[in-house]
């Protein structure tokens, strides 16, 4: 596994760190409460960094999820993508997944403190990331610990008069150790639901979704959602502990994911949901109007 060196936060009033990883695509490896982790780790670091499989809290940059299709069209532009150049990597199905900046080395730390990190990605600059996403911007995340709480706030500053679509992601894995998953209680707010085809691309139908509030049980979700309130909270606990997941800024559709077998719920911020760079359902950063998005995760 190439050199991956870890940047460990550390929250001054209480016992919670966070450990990034910027030279692998800036991914959250761990939250942890005085030394029990908290995210999921399911196949480790190297298996994200040599095959994109997700772990921790992961950028899934610029688009989250599967694309429909391996070409799309931006103002009469249409891009194609050729799965496993370019950093496009392709789900069971085919369909380009996660986007492009899986495990990226190219990003350069800015600035940081004993609780704070920066840092961004020239996206502008580098020909390979272009070839897929033809728009020139800087990418920049600034990451706070403090007050038991984590906040990971993500800029798109565009650097020329092309807009730049907004259609990325990210994807926590949340699981409470020492409590079985069928005992953990999960709370999520009324939404829209995507149904989706047997590829998980959305068919384009829609329904209100009442939420969620009670034991996970058995519960098991692979599922999309937009009309997501600002502000609004998502929350995982049991065994005393609480993990309180809010969408403060700009993630207007989320993904919930929790698979049969595993014991761990992913609680996904979506600037747009899936498939929404091929439909052109979207809204954009532009060089007058940089976009800032901002979630947080509270440990209780």
């Amino acid at each position: 596994m190439a050199t991956t060196e870890s940047v460990t936060l550390r929250d001054p009033s209480s016992s919670l760190t966070a450990t990034y990883v910027p030279t692998a695509g800036m991914i959250c490896t761990s939250l942890a409460d005085a030394g029990i982790e908290l995210l999921g780790q399911r196949r480790g670091l190297e298996a994200y960094v040599t095959n994109g499989k997700t772990m921790g809290i992961p950028l899934l940059y610029p688009w989250a999820n599967r694309l429909s299709a391996t070409t799309y069209e931006v103002d009469g532009t249409v891009v194609s993508l050729t799965v496993g150049t370019d950093g496009v990597r392709a789900d069971e199905h085919g369909a380009p997944i996660h986007g492009v900046l899986a495990a990226f080395p190219g990003w350069r730390v800015t600035a940081g403190s004993e609780n704070t990190l920066s840092a961004d990605v020239d996206y502008g600059a580098d020909t390979r990331l272009l070839a897929s996403f033809p728009f020139p911007h800087i990418l920049s995340q600034h990451i706070t610990l403090s007050d038991r709480t984590l906040t990971v706030e993500t800029t798109v500053t565009p650097t020329t008069a092309t807009p730049v679509p907004l259609c990325f992601g990210y994807h926590p894995y949340f699981a409470i150790p020492d409590v079985p998953r069928g005992e953990w209680t999960f709370t999520a707010p009324t939404m829209r639901w995507l149904p989706v085809d047997d590829r998980g691309i959305p068919t384009g139908s829609s329904e209100k979704w009442s939420g969620a509030s009670g034991p996970l049980g058995k519960t098991t979700y692979d599922d999309g959602f937009d009309d997501v309130a600002e502000g609004t909270v998502f929350t995982l606990s049991g065994g005393g502990r609480r993990i309180e997941v809010a969408f403060e800024k700009g993630y207007a559709a989320a993904q919930l994911f929790a698979p049969p077998g595993e014991s761990l719920v992913a609680i996904e911020p979506m600037a747009a949901p899936t498939d929404a760079l091929t439909r052109g359902t979207y809204r954009c950063a532009t060089a007058d109007s940089p976009e800032r998005l901002r979630f947080s995760i509270r440990v209780g």
